[in-house]
């Protein structure tokens, strides 16, 4: 049986936005703690975010909670793939094509992704080996494409709500990989064990 990828991302979209606000600020506050607890989660570096949208599981919580000895960074548009930019609370922000604030700074002042420590990801759908399914534009799969072929760091973390879990998805060939899925009640790493 064939999975149409587009209807099972419209369903799982409007199912995380019916979640009421007040359960969305408890899943931010246990998302944070769980990310915090990833046993390689990095002590100095640069780790990266995502401005959440659209019903994502936000990341306020956990950036503000980080050691001083990390850098936060959001994701900005190059070409096909993604930089990271570092950005606190504050800093100016710009509106990319697709409607997302990202860092209003120069590509050069940013980050390639093999140098993050750890990119905590936004997730529409994802299964309990570490199959993400995205939005459908391949950001993340091709700036982090190296993986593929190398070990982590950088660790590759999905951040979504519990109910985007799928019984399984088909990774296709140019997928990458999840580390692990921190959700408000969840934490699986690599083959679906928990910490």
């Amino acid at each position: 049986m064939t999975v149409d990828r587009d209807h099972l991302r419209q369903q799982l979209r409007a199912s995380r936005r019916a979640i009421p606000v007040a359960e969305r600020m408890a899943a931010a506050e246990s998302l944070a703690q769980r990310l915090l607890e990833l046993p390689f989660a990095p002590v100095s570096g640069f780790v990266a975010g995502y401005w959440a949208m659209d019903g994502e599981i936000a990341l306020h919580v956990w950036q503000l909670r980080l050691s001083p000895t990390l850098t936060y960074c959001l994701p900005v548009l190059s070409g096909q793939h993604l930089l990271f930019a570092p950005w606190r609370p504050g800093d100016p922000l710009v509106t990319n094509r697709f409607g997302i604030p990202e860092p209003d700074v120069q590509s050069s002042d940013c980050i390639e992704a093999a140098a993050i420590a750890m990119a905590v990801v936004p997730v529409v759908g994802f299964d309990r080996t570490g199959n993400r399914l995205g939005m459908g534009g391949g950001w993340y799969d091709r700036s982090f494409a190296f993986r593929n072929s190398q070990p982590a760091p950088p660790w590759l973390v999905g951040a979504a709500f519990a109910i985007q879990e799928l019984g399984a998805l088909t990774a296709r060939p140019w997928d990458v990989g999840l580390d692990a899925v921190c959700t408000e009640s969840d934490c699986l790493i690599n083959n679906g064990l928990n910490p």
